[in-house]
């Protein structure tokens, strides 16, 4: 375990970073999928949360806002703290609480504390994006691309396969079980990082007040941030727009699809993350632009496919949905390759500016899809969902007539 984790006790890492080792890096892939996971365990679980606690359904689908909103607050206010504190012992306190707080949903009582239980989960669950900038730092220059695509595969998994998993275990054991399983794998990869990952600390100088406002000043000073960050809340306002309204789709009358159906046709999902390897190894050959204008471009057309699937051809909307995640993880991780190599000692405050944005985007897009789905149907949907990832290409295209690079020039490559 020793060997292939290749750091057999807690040194002081280099910020410059150094080769990193392969059972490291798939302990710290592991360890952001399982943190995010928590956030996502609902949403299959309402209708059976909802009697058993009986709960309205008001009060039930306050549950997913709570995650959203529990989320967005850690990213503004604890990831920056990579950039203050020793970053071990923070992404291990944080997975340490994350555990904690899974324990409070398992065993709620009742639904404001499945709401706290779930807030407070969500909150800590921003580990996952002080893991992201540390396995960076802790990787080779010319290995980062492979690195964030391999980290962020994780964390996508996470994602995807909790709604499976959660629906999965409820119905022989109860909906509390996939809490109770998922608090005990946080808790053992907190300890398993303690033990084998280095210590790194790259102290900014700054009181925790003056990190937040620098924090908030990136966007400001960094012309970059603000172009990356505009097509990554693009990119995941239109994804969002996807799997926001093809529940409505797939239910209606030129599907009629169960609602286990429904929850097997995100594992279509995971396929999309099959491309973020790819992306990596594409931006560590120095590509990392034409990722992103490939994968913009891509994200775009995919809707023309994803449109047509709307009469009840499922090839075409499986065909669309594949292309379209497949292109918004190359997105994200040409976005994450770009930040990252723009100024390395202040990685974290540059993650949490960018991915706070890159989540509001998503929120938007959420609440746009509800609405234009009401009067515009699936059509409405996919001119939508359309026209946000025409506008992530359009930044794309902006930031290439502008030739703003990082300090690593690859985003004008």
């Amino acid at each position: 375990m020793t060997n292939a984790l290749s750091t057999s006790r807690p040194v002081e890492a280099s910020p410059q970073g150094g080769r990193l080792g392969r059972g490291l890096l798939l302990l710290m892939s592991v360890a952001t999928g399982l943190s995010v996971a928590g956030n996502y365990f609902a949403q299959p679980l309402l209708d059976v949360i909802g009697r058993e606690l009986r709960l309205s359904t008001t009060m039930a689908a306050l549950i997913v806002t709570a995650a959203q909103a529990g989320y967005a607050l850690g990213l503004m206010t604890l990831v920056p703290l990579g950039d203050l504190v020793e970053r071990r012992r923070l992404a291990v306190a944080l997975l340490g609480a994350t555990s904690v707080f899974l324990l409070v949903s398992a065993v709620a009582p009742s639904g404001p504390v499945l709401l706290a239980g779930t807030l407070l989960t969500a909150l800590t669950s921003v580990a996952a994006q002080v893991v992201v900038p540390f396995a960076v730092t802790l990787a080779a220059p010319q290995e980062r691309g492979r690195v964030v695509g391999t980290v962020m595969t994780g964390l996508l998994l996470g994602g995807l396969l909790a709604r499976t998993a959660s629906g999965a275990l409820s119905e022989p054991a109860g909906w509390r079980t996939i809490y109770w399983v998922n608090a005990v794998l946080v808790a053992v990869v907190a300890v398993l990082l303690w033990r084998f990952l280095p210590r790194l600390h790259t102290p900014a100088g700054l009181s925790y007040p003056a990190l937040l406002r620098s924090t908030a000043a990136l966007f400001r000073d960094e012309p970059v941030l603000r172009l990356r960050a505009g097509i990554g809340a693009l990119s995941l306002a239109s994804f969002n727009v996807l799997w926001t309204a093809v529940t409505f789709l797939l239910a209606g009358p030129h599907y009629g699809w169960s609602e286990a159906q429904i929850g097997l046709f995100g594992l279509v999902g995971v396929a999309g993350t099959l491309s973020t390897p790819v992306a990596g190894r594409l931006a560590d050959r120095g590509l990392v632009g034409w990722v992103g204008g490939v994968g913009t471009a891509l994200l775009a057309l995919s809707w023309a496919a994803t449109g047509m699937g709307g009469g009840g051809s499922l090839a075409w909307l499986l065909g669309g949905v594949l292309v379209l995640n497949a292109a918004q993880q190359a997105v994200l991780n040409a976005n994450q390759n770009v930040l990252y190599a723009l100024r390395p000692e202040i990685r974290n405050r540059l993650n949490s500016a960018f991915m706070t944005a890159f989540f509001a985007g998503g929120a938007a897009g959420s609440a746009l899809t509800s609405v234009v789905w009401v009067h515009g149907g699936w059509t409405g949907v996919s001119v939508l969902g359309g026209a946000l990832a025409a506008g992530s290409f359009a930044v794309w295209a902006l930031e290439r007539t502008r030739g703003l690079r990082g300090s690593a020039g690859t985003p004008g490559r």
